[in-house]
């Protein structure tokens, strides 16, 4: 590592890497130093299971890094991003053989929702006017917003539990296990407050945005990030793990893209005892169990609008996806969980060999969990997609543990940084007025586990760099 830097990141996952690029582009010297042999974090793409055939190891579709202010502001696509939208962003089978479809219109949206059009429209409309500013606050630090009035009408809804607000809009079994689907997203049980808020914003972003796959992978939003820092200056340094802080040596600023858990480890002896140990005591959420399959043929949907959609929900009606989401919160394997699933290749041609696909999904499971549930992820896409399992070429498990083996940031499994809670999205990772500052002078946390949370969209990263260069870095 060069002596002459004045910055080091450790971790480069996207909001390191967007850390990395903010101070490249305003002249700061710095460098990344990323434990594993590849640069990513949660965006990293590989061939987990047949030569041909690639895979994105974490997360697939991205609505948060289009919409974000940071990554916006980057020249990404001159380093080879491309986002690829599917018609439909995301479709929801039932057991009827039908589907309820999220499109990019509103108004089609809600003329699928037959009864329930004119309620959707009424919640989700509004919410598309001047976009941006909802955005940018709800991806913004902790401070009062810079559009109060906006973000008081946004949380109305957004504060209530997700089944409480469907129960209140919805009378149809298509518009609500649609919501339930979106608010899963989460990692809530759908009755906890606050959980309605991942399905207005995820549901408002496939309106505005799209939810996209990147061309080639996952792997090609780090690429393009990686490449930017490059091209500015600064260095990247992979298989250079950071285990303790006398390895960082005298940079002005140290931005730390990791978890408090390996926070605290890295700092022993320079975080003051009493911050450690506010860290010790930050809570982990629910486990992700994922599958990767090499497919000798598209997804044989019953629905067949579910072709039409890159990311497709499995968990039939919205009281069966709240069941199973409510006994993984009380530490329990759903028979039927609810399944996210991703076919980036039916749009993306890059991910397969010619006439074979690719399929991603994951359920939720308790933090740390052994359970073994490729059988009733199996059983759930074969539920509405009979002859899946005769398709199915190679799989690849990512069990919890094997998680956390590739991407240390995954506590226990746990892929969004954190338990997303109330009290936790306000005290992430401690309450404090600055939650990315470290009492330690120069140092900055910014990874998920700070504001705004989970998501590929590198905003803590941005608000991290930001503070230090008006700060530190100042001159």
């Amino acid at each position: 590592m060069s002596a002459s830097r004045a910055a080091i990141v450790v971790g480069s996952g996207p909001n390191g890497l967007a850390a990395a690029a903010i101070l490249a582009h305003a002249g700061v010297p710095v460098t990344v130093l990323e434990a594993e042999p590849t640069i990513g974090g949660g965006t990293r793409s590989m061939p987990l299971t047949l030569p041909g055939f690639t895979h994105d190891v974490c997360s697939a579709v991205h609505p948060m890094a289009v919409a974000s202010p940071c990554f916006a502001r980057l020249p990404l696509a001159d380093f080879g991003l491309t986002w690829i939208h599917s018609p439909a962003p995301l479709a929801h089978p039932l057991d009827d053989g039908t589907a309820a479809v999220l499109e990019r219109d509103v108004d089609a949206t809600a003329a699928g929702l037959g009864g329930d059009g004119a309620a959707y429209r009424a919640l989700m409309a509004p919410l598309t006017v001047n976009w941006r500013q909802l955005v940018e606050g709800l991806l913004g630090p902790l401070v009062p917003p810079r559009h109060p009035a906006r973000m008081a009408r946004f949380g109305v809804h957004a504060f209530r539990s997700a089944r409480g607000l469907a129960d209140a809009r919805f009378s149809g079994a298509h518009a609500r296990a649609l919501f339930a689907g979106i608010a899963a997203h989460a990692i809530l049980p759908l009755e906890a407050p606050a959980s309605a808020a991942a399905g207005l914003v995820l549901g408002l972003l496939a309106h505005v945005v799209g939810w996209p796959v990147p061309r080639g992978g996952a792997g090609a939003i780090a690429d393009a990030l990686a490449g930017y820092v490059r091209s500015s200056g600064g260095e990247i340094l992979a298989g250079r793990r950071v285990t303790f802080a006398r390895e960082l040596g005298d940079a002005r600023a140290v931005f730390f893209s990791v978890t408090p858990r390996q926070l605290a480890r890295i700092g022993q002896g320079r975080l003051p005892e009493g911050y450690r140990r506010r860290l010790l005591r930050y809570r982990y959420g629910p486990a992700a169990f994922k599958l990767d399959w090499a497919l000798s043929a598209p997804i044989p949907w019953r629905a067949p609008e579910c072709a039409r959609a890159a990311t497709v929900h499995l968990g039939g009606t919205l009281e069966e996806i709240a069941q199973g989401e409510a006994a993984v919160a009380q530490g329990g394997h759903p028979d039927r969980p609810f399944v996210l699933l991703v076919q980036p290749s039916l749009f993306d041609d890059t991910r397969a060999p010619a006439g074979r696909h690719t399929a991603w999904a994951y359920c939720h499971v308790p933090n740390g969990s052994t359970e073994d549930m490729t059988e009733r992820i199996e059983r759930q896409v074969e539920r509405f997609a009979p002859g899946f399992r005769d398709l199915i070429l190679a799989r690849h498990v990512f069990t919890p543990a094997t998680l956390e083996q590739h991407n240390e940031n995954y506590i226990g499994g746990d892929i969004v940084g954190g338990a997303n809670d109330l009290r936790q999205l306000l005290a992430r990772p401690v309450l404090a007025l600055d939650p990315y500052a470290i009492p330690v002078r120069g140092w900055y946390l910014c990874s998920a586990s700070t504001p705004p949370g989970g998501g590929v969209h590198g905003m803590a990263g941005s608000h991290a760099a930001h503070a230090a260069l008006r700060s530190v870095l100042a001159g």
